[in-house]
């Protein structure tokens, strides 16, 4: 079996982690990465840890959901001891990104905003969809619970990149994340992507195609963060037997 390790393990996301993969037959939990106090109860044999090179020493597979920095800094440990990784974390900065992809130079990593098949598909569906209403307005809104940190949503930017590639823009030449005052009619290639947060919304992506006479949405709602957790764990199994690269959600389930 799959020893599989965690960052992120204190963070909402963790416990249902480790709840999962303490339920899966095919896995093993081998290793937590804290920074504070772990407040799930786990076996004897857990390798409980702050060290990110004892985490990866422990683990045949890392599964991150944590914050940047955490991430920076188990790509940098997993340069020294290369292991397949499994990330979602989000609000990265261009040098985090990069450093990612030269992380994948050296060992399996799977990267991806959001977990779910759902959000996969929906990407997909975008993409055909924003190329062939070439006259619709694109408008996104992501709706999520008050204590997400960033916005807007590293799902919902992602979207809005399929969304452009339909069109063969530039996001960050056509990107609108806020409209206040006199600001103008809206421009014909721009692409918004506004964040509501309040509550305990787990996630909600609406992709807006909007035309004079008719509109078009596409909506994706998730009721349980055990999609997210029961997604990385589908792509951990998948990712443990793949060569170096960079790889997406899409490239585990085959779509």
């Amino acid at each position: 079996m799959a020893k599989v390790g965690i960052v992120g393990s204190t963070g909402r996301m963790g416990e249902h982690l480790i709840k999962n993969i303490l339920e899966d037959e095919a896995l093993t939990l081998g290793a937590l990465h804290v920074f504070d106090e772990l407040k799930t109860d786990v076996p004897e044999d857990v390798l409980i840890t702050n060290s990110m090179d004892a985490l990866l020493e422990a683990c045949d597979v890392v599964i991150d959901f944590s914050a940047p920095a955490a991430t920076e800094a188990l790509c940098e440990a997993a340069l020294k001891n290369p292991t397949p990784l499994v990330v979602a974390t989000t609000g990265f900065t261009e040098h985090q990104q990069n450093l990612l992809v030269e992380v994948s130079k050296e060992m399996p990593v799977l990267y991806s905003s959001n977990m779910s098949a759902g959000i996969a598909l929906l990407k997909q569906l975008v993409e055909q969809v924003s190329a062939t209403l070439k006259d619709f307005d694109i408008e996104i809104v992501e709706q999520h619970h008050r204590h997400k940190v960033d916005a807007p949503s590293g799902t919902a930017l992602t979207l809005a990149e399929f969304a452009a590639k339909g069109r063969g823009l530039d996001l960050n030449e056509v990107r609108v994340s806020g409209r206040d005052g006199q600001v103008g009619p809206r421009t014909k290639d721009e692409i918004a992507v506004m964040a509501l947060r309040g509550g305990d919304i787990v996630g909600r992506h609406t992709v807006g195609f909007y035309n004079d006479g008719e509109f078009l949405e596409l909506n994706h709602t998730a009721t349980s963060r055990e999609t997210f957790s029961k997604g990385a764990i589908r792509a951990a199994k998948w990712l443990v037997d793949q060569p170096a690269g960079f790889y997406t959600i899409n490239d585990c389930l085959g779509i």
